[in-house]
């Protein structure tokens, strides 16, 4: 069996651009994660503590978000370097990050990476 924890869209106003405006003014984020975890003992013990506890990933997610970078790239690598050393039990994730409406002078919706990276 495989299994997985989603976190599907979290939204975040962040500062993170290579623009000053957007590091003044901020812009709006979205992540979503697919994390493959063994969820085998929690389906049958009904015990957060047998699997990965998703509102202690989305805390770690924000704590990183909160840090102001140039690039998504480096959030994104932050991101997933943190969720790897704090939670042995995922064994890969796949992750996505988007700024929404970014100032770029294109009619666009968001742009963004996507980074997929196991142990």
């Amino acid at each position: 069996m495989e299994s997985y924890i989603l976190l599907e869209n979290l939204r975040f106003y962040a500062y993170h651009g290579v623009a000053p405006q957007e590091t003044t003014v901020g812009n709006e984020y979205t992540v979503s994660l697919r994390l493959k975890t063994d969820i085998a003992r929690a389906m049958e013990s009904d015990d957060v503590t047998d699997t990965v506890n998703y509102a202690e990933i989305y805390q770690t997610v924000k704590e990183e978000m909160d840090i102001p970078s140039k690039l998504l790239e480096h959030v994104a690598g932050r991101i997933i370097r943190r969720l790897l050393d704090d939670f042995p039990a995922i064994e890969h994730i796949d992750l996505k990050l988007s700024k929404r409406n970014p100032p770029m002078g294109a009619d666009i919706e968001t742009a963004g990476v996507e980074v997929h990276e196991g142990r």
